[in-house]
């Protein structure tokens, strides 16, 4: 099957910018000087790194933690083993995660010739299959990624682009530009898509201070939860009269249901690179800590192997492209506290001593790792500053609203049709991102909420579909943008468990160091179990009378957030303040009538058997593990409310939903 190279049937994603080669790609592709006047040499070598002339078959598989978790090792395995039974001429590279995580295992093939085409849930068992018939000149369109066209345009016009997908469609893709489409062990692959530009036009032609100026005035903001303005952050660092200057890349990524700084990692390390080099040199730092949880074993990899290739061609280590700008970087792997997100208690475990915040001022950009200035951002923030030198601060500001430039990166999990990583310009409203990308909630389930910004953010209730995601709008209505974690609720999720589901999180992770962060989680979170579990006033009336306890729980939470250290402490009642504004009904169901409306606390709730229904088989009797269901054979049965531990197991075995739950 000849078709045109530029058939949309093998189509993966819209071509990139034309792009001309650039000095610096010579020296990276090879070693010979002779080359680098070879004008044509370096094109057709660029072309063949970015995949636009394939001598033979090319399979790509998405191999990042989403897609391994999901089997792309097996698939890998299968693959190649298949190729080297069958002597078949095909190269096989793992890439990293495109972001949309429901579909994996991904596996795209690249015919010579042809464009890329994206196959989708690529399991091993078929893989095999499908590589032959790809080979043989064969589409098998059940495995396509996107929904087809109509079935009167030729064989190759049927697959669509994946920019016409509803997942990729509305997206803003800058940071994500080459994540799931690059070869992320590759530094020539990152070089031919036009990284390391940035850095090296920087280094000859801009000094630092313009590097600032031009972050400052493209609006860039923290991407790590804060939203504080980046350019002024590096300055205020720059100014101080130190010689020595430390940057530090905040990679540790604790909250639940957030995996974007971990994608980046090992879908574009490079990008990373690049932009921690351009923050050094902006700020006058010769030395920068890239900190990973070590649960993020392959991120740590992706970026170690991407500073040791940073170096060998040049882009790292002493006298950088004869510069006189010198950069070390260190991998540094933490134990995965959560509070060592929080970047005076990073600092606290980069230095070797226990992850607890220090008291502020001062900042760390004037007294930061081992008392020196220190710049801390993190991976999305670092990865927006080689586009930004590159293509100037008013092409960023060119996206977002006026007080938030550029794009932002979101991780929809949860109860989401189509979960994964969703790109957005700022601005954009939750209504877009969760129901338009997203899909709204799977099962086809009524939307309730959605939680953003993790353990310490808030929930947006269906009123508040239509708030632009922004850093002010999200705080006008109690939730906070944090690093971008979006976790979506059906009308089947207790808003009050939920609660206790993040306060649960938030006061294991607490350090202890400040009295209102230790004992105030720790006494919301009992708050929140006697609620949950119908204790809430009758075994407690003489300490807490029914109707004080929401009163109470109340101003506890407000104590919590204006008396605690640092921001985990500051945000930890977040979640409680927000679904108490937004959902007052439900805890007053919980606390008032002992009953939960959404029927999610499993101790508030009753099982009955319908002898209408009953068929008198025992499987819940024989289920059931405290004994309370009684009944002879072929007779109706029956539950013992005083024995029963509302464990839902006689649910789950009838056969004829003849036992419910209320």
């Amino acid at each position: 099957m000849q078709q045109p190279a530029n058939s949309s049937a093998y189509r993966c994603w819209p071509a990139p910018p034309e792009r001309q080669p650039h000095p610096i790609d010579a020296a990276v592709c090879c070693g010979d000087a002779a080359h680098a006047a070879d004008r044509s040499w370096i094109e057709d070598r660029l072309a063949r790194l970015r995949r636009e002339k394939l001598d033979i078959p090319v399979i790509y598989v998405g191999a990042g933690s989403c897609g391994r978790g999901a089997g792309a090792g097996s698939v890998l395995q299968r693959i190649r083993k298949h190729l080297a039974a069958q002597q078949i001429q095909a190269k096989v590279i793992e890439v990293g995660c495109i972001g949309l995580c429901v579909a994996e295992p991904l596996v795209d093939i690249q015919l010579p010739g042809m464009a890329r085409i994206s196959f989708q849930r690529v399991t091993e068992d078929k893989a095999v299959a499908l590589v032959d018939a790809v080979l043989a000149g064969r589409i098998p369109f059940d495995l396509v990624l996107g929904q087809f066209r109509s079935p009167h345009h030729k064989p190759w016009e049927v697959v669509p682009y994946l920019d016409e997908h509803p997942f990729f469609a509305p997206q803003t893709r800058w940071v994500m530009a080459n994540c799931g489409l690059i070869q992320p062990t590759s530094i020539d692959e990152y070089i031919a898509a036009g990284g390391y530009r940035a850095l090296a036009d920087a280094l000859s032609r801009l000094d630092p201070q313009s590097v600032c100026d031009m972050v400052e005035k493209s609006g860039l903001r923290g991407r790590g939860g804060a939203g504080f303005p980046t350019g002024m952050k590096w300055k205020f660092a720059r100014q101080t009269g130190s010689p020595l200057k430390y940057l530090v890349c905040n990679a540790d990524e604790g909250d639940p249901g957030a995996f974007m700084n971990r994608a980046l990692m090992e879908s574009d390390p490079h990008r990373l690179i690049e932009g921690m080099a351009l923050a050094a040199f902006a700020i006058g730092a010769s030395q920068a800590f890239v900190y990973v949880r070590a649960e993020k074993p392959l991120a740590g990899k992706r970026v170690k192997d991407a500073i040791a290739q940073a170096e060998a061609h040049g882009f790292l280590g002493e006298n950088i492209r004869n510069s006189g700008f010198s950069l070390r970087i260190q991998v540094r792997m933490g134990a995965g506290a959560f509070v060592c997100g929080e970047e005076t208690a990073l600092l606290q475990s980069i230095e070797g001593k226990r992850g607890m915040p220090r008291p502020r001022p001062p900042f760390p950009a004037v007294k930061g790792l081992f008392g020196k200035p220190t710049v801390i951002n993190n991976v999305e923030t670092l990865a927006n500053v080689p586009a930004i030198v590159s293509r100037g601060a008013d092409w960023f500001r060119s996206v977002g609203i006026d007080t938030s430039k550029g794009t932002k990166i979101f991780a929809l999990s949860g109860k989401v049709a189509r979960t994964g990583l969703v790109e957005v310009a700022i601005g954009t409203t939750v209504r877009r991102v969760v129901i338009d990308i997203g899909g709204g909630c799977a099962n086809g389930k009524e939307f309730k909420a959605v939680q953003i910004g993790g353990p310490s953010g808030g929930c947006v209730p269906t009123s508040q579909l239509d708030t632009p995601i922004d850093y002010d709008s999200l705080r006008a209505i109690g939730a906070i943008m944090g690093s971008g974690g979006m976790v979506v609720m059906d009308q089947d999720t207790c808003m009050v468990d939920i609660a206790k589901f993040f306060m649960d999180f938030i006061q294991r992770e607490s350090c202890g160091k400040c009295t209102p962060c230790r004992e105030g989680t720790r006494r919301m979170l009992q708050l929140l179990q006697d609620i949950t579990s119908g204790r809430a006033a009758p075994q407690r009336r003489e300490l807490l009378p029914r109707d004080r306890v929401l009163d109470y729980m109340n101003k506890l939470a407000v104590t919590i957030r204006d008396a605690s250290l640092c921001g985990l402490g500051q945000t930890a009642p977040n979640p409680i303040l927000s679904t108490m504004r937004w959902f007052p009904e439900e805890y007053e169901a919980h606390v008032n009538e002992r009953r939960c409306p959404a029927r999610g606390c499993r101790e508030m709730l009753t099982y009955v058997i319908d002898p209408e229904k009953c068929k008198g088989c025992a499987a819940c009797a024989k289920k059931c593990p405290s004994k309370s269901i009684s009944g002879a054979a072929k007779q109706k049965h029956v539950i013992d409310q005083a024995s029963c531990v509302a464990c839902g197991g006689c649910v789950m075995t009838c056969k004829f939903d003849a036992i419910t739950a209320s």
